[in-house]
């Protein structure tokens, strides 16, 4: 078990909380790979981290149906290739496979070890090519090149779970290289707040998590205000917009909006002028 800290260790986390919707009578997913990557210490690191705010566990359950949602469409749209950054423990292209679609991931080479060892002891085909690396540091388009993608294709990119532990020049430069390398690329992220990077939303219980996520290891230390201004500056235009509260007014629209964090926390899709 690789330990669960720093932001290779976040990774279980957001797996168990994804998980919560397995339990779920009408879930808005499912994954039934996931648990092959838990146990009692992933379950005891997710308590802690949402102890104090048990709100962030919504965060990853409604982010996940977003995200395959805008999955499914693209690859409804024609994408062919489908790349995941950061990938950590995602099961997609184990649970939405497609005929003709080739997936990608890249992520710190112990992680998709582990992934791997796992999967491959329960006999799920993977059903993707794995990029062991930094894709911010080790040059993502050289590695892609590298191992079989062609920057041709219609590509799908899943940038889940990143942006708010990067900088503004690291953001840039990914969006920049992807827009600029691939001829029909669309990204589907999420990102926070600047105010909640900053301490300024004025709410002690968001301050908490934050706090929380430091003291594993893996502090947020970036978010966007005007993301319109800032996927422009990349080459890029937003095709789609929400908030956490927005999915959770649609998805539970009989239960009480329970965290301001909702609000603060956002969701979007983009993509070259080539994808409009």
């Amino acid at each position: 078990m690789i330990k669960i800290q720093k932001v290779v260790g976040t990774a279980f986390v957001v797996a168990e909380f994804r998980n919560d919707e397995n339990k779920e009578a009408h879930p808005l997913y499912r994954d039934p790979y996931v648990h092959l990557f838990l146990d009692r210490e992933t379950k005891e690191a997710a308590d802690r981290i949402s102890q104090s705010f048990p709100p962030i566990r919504n965060n990853v359950r409604l982010r996940t149906r977003y995200f395959d949602d805008r999955l499914r469409h693209q690859i409804d749209q024609g994408r062919r290739q489908i790349l995941i950054l950061g990938a950590g423990l995602d099961t997609r292209p184990q649970r939405i496979a497609a005929e003709g679609v080739a997936y990608f991931e890249i992520d710190a080479p112990e992680t998709q070890a582990f992934k791997q060892a796992k999967l491959k002891a329960s006999n799920v085909d993977p059903n993707t090519t794995y990029i062991g690396a930094d894709y911010v540091t080790d040059g993502m388009i050289g590695l892609l090149g590298r191992n079989g993608f062609d920057y041709k294709l219609p590509t799908h990119v899943i940038w889940e779970g990143n942006t708010m532990y990067l900088n503004e020049a690291f953001v840039c430069q990914i969006l920049t290289d992807l827009m600029r390398h691939i001829e029909r690329c669309s990204v589907s992220f999420d990102y926070m707040a600047e105010d909640v990077i900053k301490h300024t939303t004025g709410d002690p219980e968001i301050t908490s998590v934050v706090e929380r996520f430091a003291a594993m290891g893996a502090p947020w230390t970036y978010g966007i205000e005007n993301l319109a201004e800032q996927t422009a500056r990349c080459g890029a235009s937003v095709f789609d917009r929400c908030t956490v509260a927005d999915l959770y007014r649609t998805y539970w629209p009989d239960q009480p909006l329970a965290s301001p964090l909702y609000g603060y926390y956002s969701l979007c899709t983009v993509g070259n002028a080539v994808t409009l």
